[in-house]
């Protein structure tokens, strides 16, 4: 009765469990790395083919999206989600499939020129169909025995249309434990979704700590807010292009734009239309009109019960094809566009923003955080001009920013979460937050609240049934050198170096000027733009 930690210790991304009970090998969510790695993450003890269940708590990518690479590798046994988890998992393990095949492809096609030797993508499209043929899925609240001394149950945590908590019972050898892995725990009052569903009782629980060490603060009225931009720039004359993740973000903002427009929010347009240009969102729009009663909040299935469609309404657009995406910008008509990548880094989005940013009666509206290095970042910050496919487009577009539509809980939320347990868990153990933040939420918890709580690095081994560690791990950092990064020779070398020097020195500027830094990152942007190419 053990548990290894794998992923997402003191890092938020790369979510992996190890379980080791009533004599199945479990894995619990199965996600992959993005954005920067921080700590080595230790192997599994086993092979890929031993593991006879993968729990999921969400169809996020860094929950879900190493299934098909560990399919590949000998995986067979059963993959545990919900309903919704399993449909969104649908069309998004084929989706960074084919982003694995296509960055290859581009890869290698620069490798053949160059006469070096060509790599394999992370995984393929026929590891991403061949490892959801092994998903069952189950609803809400339903009891799942996987055999005899190990049953489950998802609680929907309110994160994403199907995440979940997973609820784990073990017996073994006459003993019984009781651990509940938290999943992303969703923010409440959110579009569509339920608020978190608390459990009250565990011996252990994993819990993530993503927000850990902040508060989302007073939340605004995003559809009056969202309304009064619309109305600003359709009076201009100009296109209202909205940035958003094709999962979840795309939903909410369809679930608002149909209030406004049901309750006639936009006078003297009439019928503006709404464009959702993402193959991945229009799919991802099926599935949330598929997973109404389990998933939806009880304002959501009151319209659903009415008759009516909670992300539909007149002037929506649906555009799939590349001609149909093209075919936007040559409509002059003032409008909405909707499009993905959220943080503006990949996707049609970018094509969006090259035909609106130079154009004064636009406006950019950015719902999400912008990660450090995106373009999205970039023009929060203030960014005068921008690369886009090789052309330097001037910003003269309104840049506005929608606060407080996080999908994860703050650190209220997190603690009340926890606090809805009547007996405090034998060990809490904190997992998918950045370093610092593990840190200090470890700190709060025991210091303000009393808990027996944790927070383990990749490696440490924890058993269940004694209640003590068999082994604690200490964080070992990546290392990134042009000696132990992969085949950095000659000029390589050189250039390798560099970077990591241009790295030192912005971890040497943190907390200067905001004029400067952004300045600087605008250089290292317009570099970027000139050489990725």
């Amino acid at each position: 009765m053990r548990l290894t930690f794998i992923g997402a210790a003191h890092e938020v991304t790369g979510s992996c469990h190890y379980l080791e009970a009533a004599g199945l090998r479990t894995l619990v969510d199965c996600g992959m790395e993005q954005g920067i790695d921080k700590f080595e993450n230790v192997s599994l003890p086993v092979s890929y083919a031993q593991i006879n269940y993968v729990l999921l708590t969400h169809a996020h990518i860094d929950h879900a999206g190493l299934l098909p690479f560990i399919y590949a590798r000998g995986f067979r046994g059963k993959v545990i989600s919900t309903n919704a988890t399993a449909d969104l998992c649908s069309i998004m393990l084929k989706d960074s499939a084919h982003i694995q095949e296509s960055e290859a492809e581009w890869k290698n096609r620069k490798a053949r020129r160059a006469g070096l030797p060509e790599e394999e993508p992370l995984y393929g499209m026929n590891d991403a169909v061949g490892v959801l043929e092994l998903f069952r899925s189950y609803d809400y609240n339903e009891k799942v025995e996987l055999g005899d001394g190990l049953t489950i149950q998802f609680t929907d945590v309110g994160h994403l249309l199907g995440s979940a908590s997973i609820e784990t019972w073990i017996r073994e050898e006459g003993c019984s434990r009781k651990i509940v892995f938290s999943g992303d725990i969703g923010n409440k009052n959110k579009p569509l979704i339920r608020d978190p569903q608390y459990i009250n009782e565990a011996d252990y629980v994993v819990m993530e700590c993503t927000y850990g060490d902040r508060l989302h603060g007073k939340i605004p009225d995003h559809v009056s807010v969202l309304a009064d931009i619309v109305q600003r720039t359709l009076d201009r004359g100009g296109n209202v292009v909205i940035p958003a993740f094709a999962v979840g973000r795309t939903q909410e903002l369809l679930y608002m734009f149909r209030r406004i427009k049901s309750e006639n929010r936009i006078t003297g347009h009439d019928g503006f239309e709404v464009y959702v240009d993402s193959p991945l969102a229009v799919e991802a729009t099926q599935v949330f009109k598929d997973n109404l009663v389990d998933c939806y909040d009880e304002e959501t299935r009151e319209l659903v019960m009415k008759g009516i469609n909670p992300i539909s309404f007149p002037g929506l657009k649906l555009s799939v094809t590349s001609e149909e995406s093209r075919n936007i910008n040559f409509n002059s008509k003032p409008k909405v566009i909707i499009s993905a990548a959220g943080m503006c880094d990949a996707g049609r989005i970018r094509h969006h923003l090259k035909h609106n940013l130079w154009r004064p009666e636009c406006t950019i509206v950015f719902t999400g955080y912008q990660s450090i290095g995106t373009l999205g970042r970039s023009l929060i910050d203030g960014s005068t001009d921008v690369r886009l496919f090789g052309e330097t487009i001037q910003v003269e577009a309104h840049i506005e920013k929608m606060d407080g539509m996080s999908s994860h809980a703050d650190m209220e939320g997190l603690i009340a979460w926890l606090n809805a347990f009547e007996e405090k868990p034998r060990q809490v153990f904190l997992v998918h937050g950045d370093d610092l933040v593990c840190s200090s939420f470890e700190q709060l918890l025991k210091k303000e609240y009393g808990y027996e709580v944790h927070a383990p690095y990749s490696g440490s081994i924890y058993d269940l049934a004694l209640g003590k560690w068999v082994d604690e791990t200490e964080g070992i950092a990546v290392v990134r050198t042009p000696e132990t990064a992969k085949k950095p020779v000659g000029v390589y070398a050189r250039l390798f170096a560099a970077g990591e020097r241009l790295l030192q020195v912005i971890r040497h500027n943190e907390g200067g000027a905001n004029k400067d830094l952004a300045k600087f990152a605008d250089q290292i942007n317009s570099l970027c733009d000139k050489w990725d190419r």
